[in-house]
């Protein structure tokens, strides 16, 4: 796989990805293996473009999710669950099939969370999981506390839940599938599409298309 990735080249990694027979095929990729939780020194030599398989914990929430965070944030409240040092799935999980453990779980668009990306990176949050371009102030805020933006493949849902190990309700339960969860992972393949310097991979692809 090539690390120096671009939008461009997104679908022929998706296809590498969707390619794969067996999960334990993963660890022969040259993706970055990374344990979660991580922490700002793990991540930060990360740069835009580079492949990622990470392993771990991670929590899964979209807007629903985020307008609560972020006013109890403004509030002053303590929050359901802690998030410094996690990274954020932006997924609504599909009812599990028999004998499995989670159904399909591919990415949500991550511009609908930009609204709450800094708050929550302010506050501690190490990154971001989603699909597609965020805007200039989620690259600012990344840059500002160091945190980051992994972007997911969209379409591989059924690819996504073969990582998932384990599946919890971590918070809002009566949100019901737009609730706090909380997912452990094995070999969760990203690509890093803003690193903690703020470089965005979206953004360096329009300058060089211009």
């Amino acid at each position: 796989m090539n690390n120096n990735a671009n939008p461009g080249d997104f679908p022929k990694q998706k296809q590498e990805f969707e390619k794969l027979e067996e999960l334990e095929e993963l660890e022969e990729l040259k993706g970055r293996h990374i344990s979660l939780p991580a922490d700002k020194e793990t991540i930060s030599s990360l740069q835009a473009g580079d492949a990622v398989l990470l392993s771990g914990s991670i929590l899964v929430g979209r807007d629903q999710v985020h307008k609560r965070l972020a006013a109890a944030l403004r509030n002053g409240e303590e929050l359901p669950v802690d998030i410094t040092n996690q990274l954020m799935y932006y997924m609504g999980p599909a009812p599990a099939p028999p004998n499995m453990i989670i159904g399909s779980c591919g990415p949500t668009t991550a511009s609908r969370m930009d609204p709450f990306a800094e708050i929550l990176l302010k506050h501690g949050l190490l990154g971001m999981i989603g699909k597609g371009p965020r805007s200039r102030s989620v690259a600012e805020a990344a840059a500002e506390y160091r945190g980051i933006y992994f972007y997911a493949f969209g379409g591989c849902g059924a690819l996504y839940a073969s990582c998932v190990r384990a599946i919890t309700m971590a918070a809002y339960e009566d949100l019901g599938p737009e609730a706090l969860y909380r997912l452990e992972v094995k070999n969760f393949p990203v690509v890093t599409a803003i690193d903690p310097s703020g470089k965005d991979i979206y953004a360096s692809s329009e300058k060089t298309m211009k």
